[in-house]
């Protein structure tokens, strides 16, 4: 039995949100101190110039992210870095802060390796975390910064609060990520249609340049998942994120009725909307993959179906930290097995 597998039977007995805290604490330690940081970089980071790639000016090392939703605060950036990540992702944040829904809110699925979250977006607000980010600016590895809408805001003020969000991060993300998709908002999907996210995307570009992706739910119809996303990229979307939790309660029997499903039982749906996605639109802007990915012949397949980047999050709560290097490790072999000389050569081959 690995260290982790060990640690995780004391970790899995505590409430879930609990076990996350002490994730939390551990992980900010390590973020104020570089002696932690070198011994964790030399357990769990890999390099392998095969692995390097830039895309949309950014450089990164490696295509493995850890998703948001791990660190909605940013108070766990540097110990991160340490995990062997390619990029992170912090929130989702809103403009303000707010306590998210109540409580339990988060459940583990042990068999299935799922979760199924309900947090609604449970953040600090964006000056606190601003304010954390500018400590550590510039950053070892691109960091994004998910933007969320504030649950007390109307629908009809919603272009103006993500407006405001995106602004206190103007100096301090590498990219920026419109999450309209969360399912623990209420109404919060229904902002994704065509006017919406012209409108969203307009704004945006009046104020900034760098990357912005937009995060869809794999719970669209087809169509309209089409359609939304046509129209973020005619809009200067850098690219599209996908998929969000699902809420399409029968992939995991004895679900509560609220919240968002990931981990290992979305893999199939996730990589379903994901070719869809990649089969209407590889070439024309960068695509993220997400949802159900916890091993490199996941996220290989996907590189090969059209992803520039890959992220996980679920897959590391159930395998530990070791994850991102076991994925990067393997990755590597394929390309070198396959015939590859950089992975760039590998993104969209399937489609080829």
């Amino acid at each position: 039995m690995s260290v982790y597998k060990k640690l995780r039977s004391v970790l899995f007995k505590l409430d879930p949100e609990n076990a996350h805290y002490l994730a939390e604490i551990f992980l900010k330690s390590v973020s104020t101190s570089s002696v932690l940081q070198e011994i964790l970089a030399n357990q769990f980071c890999y390099e392998n110039e095969i692995l390097h790639n830039q895309i949309c000016g950014l450089d990164f090392y490696n295509p493995i992210g850890l998703a948001a939703g791990f660190d909605k605060n940013a108070t766990m950036v540097r110990g991160l870095c340490a995990l062997g990540f390619g990029f992170l992702e912090v929130g989702t944040l809103t403009k303000h802060a707010q306590n998210g829904n109540p409580k339990p809110r988060l459940f583990r699925y042990l068999q299935e390796e799922s979760l199924q979250n309900a947090m609604g977006f449970n953040n600090q607000g964006a000056l606190k975390a601003a304010a954390r980010l500018a400590q550590i600016y510039p950053y070892t590895l691109p960091i994004g910064i998910n933007l969320g809408k504030n649950k007390s805001i109307p629908t009809q003020d919603a272009l103006k609060n993500y407006e405001e969000v995106l602004c206190d991060f103007l100096s301090l993300g590498d990219y920026y990520v419109f999450n309209l998709s969360s399912p623990n908002t209420p109404n919060l999907r229904d902002l994704q249609n065509v006017s919406f996210v012209k409108e969203l995307f307009m704004m945006a570009r009046e104020h900034t340049n760098k990357p912005i992706f937009l995060k869809i739910s794999p719970d669209m119809p087809k169509d309209t998942m089409l359609s939304v996303c046509e129209q973020a990229i005619l809009c200067q979307a850098s690219g599209i994120i996908a998929t969000n939790t699902s809420v399409d309660y029968t992939l995991l029997w004895g679900t509560r009725d609220f919240g968002g499903i990931s981990g290992a039982v979305l893999k199939s749906k996730s990589a379903e909307v994901f070719e869809s996605l990649a089969k209407a639109f590889f070439g024309q802007t960068i695509l993220i993959a997400a949802g159900g990915i916890d091993d490199a012949q996941e996220a290989y397949k996907r590189i090969k179906m059209g992803a520039s980047l890959v992220q996980v999050y679920t897959g590391l709560i159930f395998k530990g930290p070791a994850l991102c290097k076991q994925i990067n490790q393997e990755i590597a072999q394929y390309l070198q097995r396959d015939g590859f000389l950089n992975l760039r050569d590998a993104i969209g081959v399937d489609l080829k």
